[in-house]
C-alpha cells in the first residue's frame, strides 16, 4: 500500500512538471503511461548525440523540439502504475534552456558536442535550480541546493540541457543491506526496461533506465563500488567508471571520498566518451582531482579506434566466470572475438586476491558518516536534516513512509564510527589500497604486461524482491572500485531477452586504452538493442549470442 501511495505521488510530481512546461495534461500523461508496453514509434530512437548535433547544426530540429520530444516520451513511459519509475522530477526550466541555445546557434555560438542534447542526472548530484537535490530520501523532499554541482557547472557551459533527475537507490545504496536497487521513499521502485519484474541494479538505476529507453540521449550516474557498472549491465547501456579524481565531486552527495566518482550512462561507447570529455577535469573544490590538469582529456573520442584491439595485451579474469552455466558460453564466445580481433590473450589471468572486507566496509563507514556528516551541515536552511545522527532520527519517526520494506542498519553502524584520524580507519585505508591497486590489480598488470583486464560485469537481472531484498548473479566490479580505477562496462548478450555486460578495467588513468578495447569490442558485436518494457522475461527466446530481441533500427 506504501508503495502505491509513493508511486502516485512521485507520478503527479512528473506530470505536474511536464504540464507546467507546456507539454501533455498530467491526466493526458496518467493515461498514457499506463500501458508502456509497445510504445508508438519514437522519432529520436536510439539517435547517437554526435547524430542528434548534427541534426541541430543542420537545422532538420530545434532544440526546443528536441527536448519536447524526450519531455513526451518521459510523460509516455515513466508515470503510472506500470510505468519505469526512472525520473524523479523533470526540469521545469528545459525549454526554457533549449530556446536560449537555440538563439545561440542562430546567432553563430556553439558550445560544442553537447550543445542542446538533452542530458539526465542522478539525483545524488545537485543542480542550483528549481528541481531538489534528495538523494531518493524524504529527509531531503523539496531541498533545493545552493549551487551547481561541479559537472553539473560542466554540462552547462557544455550547452547540454539538464533534462531531469533521475531516480536511484536510496542514499546510493548505503542505508540498509536488504534493500532493493532503485527503490526510494520518493519515487518507489524503478523497473527493468527489458521486463518490468526485473531489477535494474543500482544505485545509478534511474540514469541507465532513462538512457536504455530512450528518455534522454546520455545520463550521469555515481558509483561508489558497482552503481554504474551493475546497472549498466543489467539495462543494456554503456557505464564509464572513471579512475577517482578525473570527476570532480563537489556538490554530490557522499559516500566514500576513497571510491566516489561520477561517470557517463549512454547507448554507445561513442556517447560515452563525448559526455566523459564534458564531465572530466580539475574541481577546485575537490583536491583529488589535481592530477587531472594533466591527465583529463577534453575529447575522449579521438580514442574510439574500431582496429583498437588489435595488438592489446587482455587477461582473461577466469575466476569471475562460471556464476551461470547461461551466461559462460556467451562469455566464450565474448574471448573469442576479443581474439579474432587481434588482442593478445592472457587466459586465464592469475590474479592476486585479498579479501577487501572487512577493511573496505570499515573505510566506507568512517567515511560516509564524516562525509555526509560535512555535505549536509552545508545544504540550506530549507533541509530537514544536517547530519546523519539527524537522518536517523528523521528516518525513525517516518518509518512509514521511509522505511515500509528495509531499515538503516548501515546507517546505524556508520554514526558510531570517529573521526578520520582514528588508527581503525587509517589502517583499512592503508590495506584497501595495496591489497586492490599495488598488490592487485597493479601487481598483474606488471606482471603479465596488461592493457587491460576482460572480466563479465554481472547479470542478466533477478526479479524485483521488496520483501528479501536484492539478489545478483555476477559481478567482478569490486576490486577497481576499491582501487579507485576506471572500468567500462559494453553490452555483451542477453539471456531470454534479458541483457548483461562484461567489464574492461585497468590501472589507474588507463581511459583512453579502455575506451579503444571497449569501442572496438562494441563495434565487432555491436550487441544493443532496445527494451521492448516487456511484463516479464520472454522465455520462448532462445539463448544465443544474437538473439532476435528487437529489430535493429
Amino acid at each position: 500500500m506504501n508503495e502505491n501511495k509513493l508511486n502516485r505521488r512521485a507520478f503527479f510530481g512528473v506530470s505536474t512538471a511536464l504540464a507546467a512546461i507546456g507539454c501533455a495534461p498530467s491526466g493526458q500523461v496518467k493515461e498514457q503511461a499506463a500501458a508502456p508496453a509497445g510504445p508508438p514509434a519514437f522519432e529520436f530512437e536510439e539517435a547517437t548525440i554526435a547524430g542528434l548535433g548534427e541534426g541541430l547544426r543542420a537545422k532538420k530540429f530545434t532544440c526546443r523540439h528536441l527536448t519536447e520530444k524526450y519531455i513526451e516520451r518521459i510523460g509516455l513511459l515513466d508515470g503510472g502504475e506500470n510505468g519505469l519509475n526512472a525520473v524523479i522530477v523533470v526540469n521545469p526550466e528545459a525549454l526554457e534552456i533549449a530556446d536560449g541555445l537555440d538563439h545561440e546557434l542562430a546567432s553563430g555560438k556553439d558550445r560544442g558536442p553537447l550543445h542542446g542534447i538533452p542530458v539526465m542526472v542522478k539525483d545524488n548530484i545537485d543542480t542550483g535550480d528549481r528541481m531538489p537535490t534528495t538523494c531518493g530520501s524524504l529527509a531531503l523532499e523539496g531541498s533545493i541546493a545552493l549551487k551547481d554541482s561541479h559537472l553539473v557547472a560542466n554540462l552547462r557551459e557544455a550547452g547540454a540541457v539538464i533534462l531531469a533527475k533521475t531516480n536511484l537507490s536510496e542514499w546510493a545504496n548505503y542505508r540498509s543491506n536488504k534493500s532493493s536497487s532503485g527503490w526510494s521513499a520518493i519515487r518507489g521502485q524503478t523497473r527493468n526496461p527489458y521486463a518490468l519484474d526485473r531489477d535494474p541494479s543500482g544505485s545509478s538505476s534511474g540514469s541507465a533506465v532513462a538512457a536504455s529507453a530512450n528518455l534522454c540521449a546520455g545520463a550521469v550516474g555515481t558509483e561508489t563500488n558497482g552503481s554504474i557498472i551493475g546497472p549498466s549491465s543489467l539495462n543494456g547501456v554503456v557505464g564509464i567508471k572513471p579512475t577517482v579524481g578525473l570527476i570532480g565531486r563537489s556538490g554530490i552527495v557522499p559516500i566514500s571520498h576513497s571510491q566516489d566518482t561520477a561517470g557517463p550512462i549512454c547507448r554507445t561507447v561513442g556517447d560515452a566518451a563525448l559526455l566523459l570529455g564534458a564531465l572530466a577535469g580539475v574541481d577546485p573544490e575537490d583536491p583529488a582531482t589535481a592530477p587531472a590538469a594533466e591527465r583529463a582529456q577534453k575529447d575522449y573520442t579521438r580514442f574510439l579506434n574500431p582496429d583498437g584491439l588489435r595488438g592489446k595485451r587482455i587477461g582473461i579474469a577466469r575466476n569471475e566466470f562460471g556464476y551461470s552455466e547461461l551466461v559462460d558460453p556467451l562469455l566464450e564466445h565474448c574471448v573469442t572475438v576479443l581474439k579474432e580481433a587481434g588482442a593478445e590473450l592472457v587466459d586465464p589471468l592469475e590474479f592476486k586476491y585479498e579479501r577487501l572486507w572487512p577493511q573496505g566496509g570499515t573505510l566506507m563507514d568512517y567515511e560516509f558518516k564524516n562525509d555526509l556528516d560535512r555535505y549536509l551541515a552545508g545544504r540550506g536552511p530549507d533541509a530537514k536534516v544536517h547530519s546523519l545522527a539527524e537522518l536517523i532520527q528523521f528516518n525513525d519517526q517516518n518509518a512509514d513512509r521511509e522505511m515500509p520494506y528495509f531499515g538503516q542498519n548501515i546507517f546505524l553502524k556508520a554514526v558510531q564510527k570517529g573521526p578520520l584520524t582514528d588508527p581503525e580507519y587509517l589502517e583499512a585505508v592503508k590495506e584497501c589500497r595495496r591489497r586492490a591497486g599495488k598488490d592487485g590489480i597493479d601487481a598483474s598488470m606488471d606482471k603479465f604486461k596488461l592493457d587491460a583486464v576482460f572480466a563479465p560485469s554481472g547479470g542478466p537481472a533477478c526479479p524485483l524482491d521488496l520483501v528479501n531484498g536484492d539478489r545478483f548473479v555476477g559481478g567482478s566490479g569490486g576490486l577497481p572500485a576499491v582501487a579507485g580505477y576506471p572500468n567500462i562496462n559494453v553490452p555483451a548478450g542477453f539471456v531470454f531477452g534479458l541483457p548483461f555486460g562484461v567489464s574492461f578495467w585497468g590501472r589507474a588513468w588507463s581511459e583512453p586504452v579502455l575506451l579503444e578495447i571497449a569501442f572496438a569490442f562494441e563495434q565487432a558485436t555491436k550487441v544493443r538493442r532496445p527494451p521492448r518494457f516487456l511484463s516479464s522475461a520472454d522465455l520462448s527466446l532462445q539463448n544465443k549470442f544474437y538473439p532476435d530481441v528487437a529489430p535493429r533500427s
